[in-house]
């Protein structure tokens, strides 16, 4: 069964790009024509790609593997938030912290101390603070919570990344890039498909395109995490009959 049709992609408006003039000519393979002065995608490689992309993330999370999801302008925001829910995953959709992957260490500290924030609040151990001091760290958990919250359970670094807009996302491109993560993006006529592993062309500001396109990548997670699930139950089962087994042997 397909990942996505053709017809989703045309009901959401994913070969809409941008305007002529801001066009990024490393994109032209992927430029079907243009209309009223608006590039427009060629879907047939976005479906195609699309397709490849979500068998590539099906394949890695059936290993075990992680995909980071992100995507912090607003139109991007609930998909992104929605799509990692849908896989199980974890995300960043408020801002991009430098040092996100090429620093990870730092960042698992800051993480751990949002963590440890929360503790204290949820037990009680925050309202024995003086006022102004409780209040402080209210407003300093929250704004880690805003930044930090979608990879709260992520333990190191991702397997792939999922991107929606190369070109805001541009700082958390370069990271992946300098460590070798595979790049899964949605990249629009005005960015550089440059370094980018797996090219899905299309709409990256619209909300439903942002929508369809990253549903289609965390249904691909979704099953293959479900396949990892499934053999790591089957190989405890296997290994809980075999020690019966063996318990039951030396019985007799």
């Amino acid at each position: 069964m397909a990942a996505v049709t053709m017809r989703q992609l045309l009901e959401a408006g994913v070969h809409f790009g941008h305007q002529t003039r801001r066009w990024d000519p490393k994109m032209q393979p992927y430029i079907f024509g243009d209309r009223n002065g608006i590039h427009i995608v060629d879907l047939r490689q976005t479906l195609e790609r699309v397709e490849a992309a979500h068998k590539f993330v099906k394949d890695l999370t059936a290993d075990g593997g992680v995909i980071l999801f992100i995507g912090t302008k607003k139109q991007a925001q609930a998909a992104i938030e929605e799509a990692a829910e849908t896989a199980a995953m974890p995300y960043v959709n408020h801002r991009w912290l430098g040092g996100m992957l090429t620093n990870f260490q730092t960042i698992n500290t800051r993480i751990r101390y949002m963590l440890e924030l929360e503790q204290m609040d949820s037990s009680g151990e925050m309202e024995a603070l003086p006022k102004k001091e409780r209040l402080k760290l209210r407003r300093e958990l929250g704004k880690l919570q805003a930044v930090l919250g979608g990879v709260r359970d992520l333990k190191r670094q991702p397997d792939v990344v999922f991107i929606l807009d190369v070109k805001t996302e541009h700082i958390a491109v370069k990271e992946a890039v300098r460590l070798g993560i595979p790049i899964v993006a949605v990249v629009d006529t005005n960015c550089d498909p440059d370094g980018i592993e797996f090219v899905i062309p299309g709409n990256d500001d619209a909300i439903r395109s942002a929508q369809l396109l990253a549903q289609v990548i965390a249904q691909g997670a979704k099953e293959g995490r479900e396949l990892f699930e499934a053999a790591r139950a089957a190989s405890k089962a296997e290994a809980k009959a075999a020690a019966e087994a063996e318990a039951e042997g030396k019985k007799e």
